[in-house]
This record gives structure tokens, sequence and C-alpha cells, in this order.
């Protein structure tokens, strides 16, 4: 005999409904099917056409579409991306027409500036921080201020000044070298304090910050040319490039220009609070387009959507 005054409640009136009324989200016909073989494209229409595998096919799509239309793809680069040595498959993108501008965070920019002059990067900073050696590699932080003594902007000086300093045997895998070279715009946006560089005697506050306002107001002109079908993937920047994508998208709407109907995809092995609201979701709204989030490594995920579309195109 139960103490409570409360009796469980009866399910006997309860209303059930038919399965074939009610209906379902997920079908057998969306199931994934046992790979076929015969390559990437067969890969894709063998997964399940749910969820994340539904977002993948779609910014493959929309990525290949925004080619064929000779779209604005734009790329924004967190440096685990250049540390997982993805740089010669985004070289590769770029020279057949799948990426026509990027943007970097600083940590992207020394990552692969440190590849095109040493061919080595990501020095061991539980080794190093101990007796203050972090981020004191002295050609780095030398040669990396000095670029900005080019004048132009943030990106484009970094790429100048690796024409002359680049060691021949590693230039061809750094993609500053390589954009440079393709006369392919490179932005490259930094907060004073967040790299290295900016610990070395030579560093220059004016100089950054010239050139990295110089590189986001150039960001804008390359945001303004994603309307109407075109593309800006954030890969791997949690912070910094969302919060400065927003802002471009701002000023472009701002200054009269029309921003609407793009893709906007976020590829990250977490997803975040700041690409979620920043890139995915608030600049759709009122104008059309889609965002999607994509998780996973990046050593696997971005090669993935290469593959993908070179097989596409071919």
């Amino acid at each position: 005999m139960s103490k409570y005054v409360q009796e469980p409640l009866s399910f006997q009136g309860l209303k059930t409904v038919p399965i074939q009324a009610r209906g379902g989200k997920v079908r057998v016909e969306h199931f994934a099917k046992p790979y076929p073989g015969g390559g990437i494209s067969s890969f894709l229409d063998s997964l399940p056409h749910i969820l994340a595998a539904d977002s993948f096919r779609a910014v493959v799509d929309a990525v290949a579409s925004a080619r064929a239309r000779k779209k604005m793809i734009l790329w924004g680069l967190g440096g685990h991306v250049i540390k997982c040595g993805l740089a010669p498959v985004l070289i590769d993108l770029m020279q057949r027409g799948y990426a026509t501008a990027f943007a970097m965070n600083g940590a992207a920019a020394i990552h692969d500036f440190e590849i095109a002059i040493a061919g080595q990067t990501s020095e061991d900073v539980e080794a190093v921080l101990p007796d203050g050696s972090f981020g004191a590699a002295e050609e780095t932080g030398r040669e990396f201020n000095a670029a900005l003594d080019h004048g132009s902007g943030f990106g484009e000086s970094l790429g100048q000044h690796l024409e002359s300093i680049a060691d021949p045997r590693f230039a061809s895998s750094s993609l500053l070298c390589e954009t440079y070279r393709n006369s392919t715009p490179v932005t490259v946006h930094v907060a004073i304090g967040t790299d290295t560089p900016h610990t070395h005697p030579t560093a220059n506050g004016d100089a950054l910050g010239r050139a990295t306002h110089h590189d986001f107001r150039l960001l804008c002109s390359l945001v303004k040319d994603i309307n109407d079908g075109g593309v800006y993937l954030n890969v791997g920047s949690a912070v910094v490039l969302p919060e400065v994508f927003l802002k471009a998208v701002s000023v472009v709407r701002n200054l009269g220009h029309p921003l609407a109907n793009f893709t906007t995809v976020n590829f990250d092995f977490l997803q975040h609070y700041r690409p979620k609201v920043n890139v995915v979701e608030r600049p759709h709204a009122q104008a059309g387009g889609h965002g999607y989030s994509i998780t996973g490594h990046h050593e696997i995920m971005i090669p993935l959507l290469a593959a993908a579309l070179i097989e596409r195109s071919a």
C-alpha cells in the first residue's frame, strides 16, 4: 500500500494513431547504402540522406555552383588548418577555381610563413614556455614584422616579402607564396598580443594596426562579392574570423550593397558559439541563403571536400 496521496495517471483513455498516418522524418529510402566503389561521388551518394551527410552534399553543391557561376568563394582559415598540412590542398583548389580569396587569422599566417622560410612550424609550447622562450624564434619575428614595411595590406605584404626570403625548397607548400604568385587576395586579421611576432623587439603596433585595418577594408570588398550565389567557408577560427566576418557583413549592407542568397559554412572539430551565430545563422537573417555546420577533423574533412569538388568538375 502506497503512502502517497497522488495516484499514477491511467492511460486507458489515451488516443493512438496509425503509424502510417503519423508518418516519420526518417524513412528507409533515406538510409545509407553499402559503398559500391567508384570514387568519391559514389561514396557521397551512399551516405544517408540525413543531417550532416545532406549538409555536406549541400556544401559541395554550393561551392561547385559558385565556381560555375564565377562567384566569390572566400575561405577563412584558422591556424590549425595550416598546421595540419592542408596548404597544398587549398593551393590546388585555388588553381582549379574553388578558392577565389582567403582570410587568415594571425596564427594561420605565422604557421604558413614559417613553412615558407623553414619548412617547419608549430613549436612544442609545453617544453619552451617554462623558460620563456615560447614564440621567440628570431627569423619568424624579424621577417614577419619586416614584411609590413612594404606598406600594402597585411596578407599582400607577407606574400611580397616571401618572394625574396622564402626557401625555394618549401615555397610551393606555402599558401602565402602561391596566392601571391597567383594574385589571389589574402587578408590577415590580428589582435595585438595574440601572435608570437608581436613579442619580437621589432614589432611595431602602428604597422600592425595599419596593415590589418587595410585588410579588414579589403575583406569587406570580398564579402560584398559573395552576394547572390557566393560562399564563405570558416575553417578552424573560433573567435577572430567569425567576429571580423560579421562586421564585414554589416559594413557591406550599411554602405548599400546587396548581400543576400549566399552560403556560409563552418568547418571545425568542435562547434563553438561565435561561428554558429556569426557565420552560420546571423548573416542569413531576412537575407535568404543557407548556413551549414560541418563537424570533423580538418585533416580529413577538407581533403574530402576537395576530392568531391575535383571529381565533380571532372
